[in-house]
This record gives C-alpha cells, sequence and structure tokens, in this order.
C-alpha cells in the first residue's frame, strides 16, 4: 500500500467514525475527505449544530479531531496526522492567525521590540510562524510549555 493509499485510507475510517457520531448527535453534515501535504483532510459542513462541535476558540474541534486519530490509530495501527475541520472554521482560522504573524511581524521590524502573542495550540502556532517567516528580518520561535506555549516574534540581529 502507497503512502497515498494509507492515507486515503485514514479518511475513509475517519469518515465513518465521524458519520456514526453525527448520527448519535443527530447533527446534519457533509464529510468531505482529501489528501494535502502528506497528511488526510477531513471536513464536515452543513447544518447550523456543527458549530457547536467548533466550540469556543476551536476546543471541541481540538478534541474531537485528538479522538478521530486515536480511532484511526485503532483501526489501522498506524498513528494519524489527520487534519479536522468543520464548518470551515479551521480555514478562517488560519487566514485571521497568518494576518495576525504578519502584522506582528511588521510591528517588530517597525519598533525593534519583541512580541509576546497569547498561548495558542500546535495548529495555531505554526500558521503564526509560516506568517512571520515570510516579512524579512525577524524571525519566531515558541516558547513555555503546553497548555501556555506562546509565539515570540523578535527582529534578526
Amino acid at each position: 500500500m502507497t503512502a497515498e493509499d494509507q492515507l486515503v485510507r485514514e479518511g475513509d475510517i475517519a469518515g465513518d467514525y465521524l458519520e456514526r457520531l453525527l448520527d448519535v448527535l443527530d447533527f446534519d453534515g457533509d464529510i468531505d475527505l482529501d489528501v494535502e501535504a502528506g497528511r488526510a483532510i477531513v471536513s464536515i459542513d452543513g447544518g447550523e449544530d456543527l458549530k457547536k462541535l467548533v466550540g469556543d476558540r476551536g476546543a471541541v474541534l481540538e478534541a474531537l479531531q485528538e479522538l478521530t486519530r486515536l480511532a484511526v490509530q485503532q483501526e489501522s495501527g498506524n498513528r494519524s496526522r489527520l487534519m479536522l475541520d468543520i464548518a470551515g472554521w479551521r480555514q478562517a482560522r488560519r487566514d485571521e492567525l497568518s494576518e495576525l504573524g504578519t502584522r506582528t511581524a511588521n510591528d517588530v521590524l517597525e519598533s525593534g521590540e519583541s512580541v509576546r502573542l497569547r498561548p495558542m495550540t500546535p495548529f495555531e502556532r505554526k500558521v503564526v510562524h509560516d506568517a512571520v517567516t515570510r516579512v524579512k528580518g525577524v524571525s519566531s520561535e515558541s516558547e513555555g510549555e503546553e497548555p501556555r506555549r506562546q509565539v515570540v516574534v523578535f527582529r534578526n540581529g
């Protein structure tokens, strides 16, 4: 089985798991499976109820992603890096965080003062780091321990 086939299988297992979850909750939702950048991507779109599955700042979404990864691991025997998005929240959050990273990097470049952002999830920190790397003259690193890990943006040199 190729790596691509394995990711498709992960997506199928995750899709079945999430379909059962939606049935139990009596929520409407369409499940879309994709493979992107070496990871299975599962998206649920549809009814208004889905916002409840995102939760405050994506907390429920993160928990569901972990449960889905565990379900995939249990059935496939492989650790999964599957990414779950619900009602487009993760994409909207990615856009928002990318803007935050770029704006913060430009502020640091202008002021010379380092900036420590509020604690973020690993997903959120990665998006911010990616945005900061696109601004010449600044860098970023994560500091602290989970769940209080923060991105610090600083001027180079």
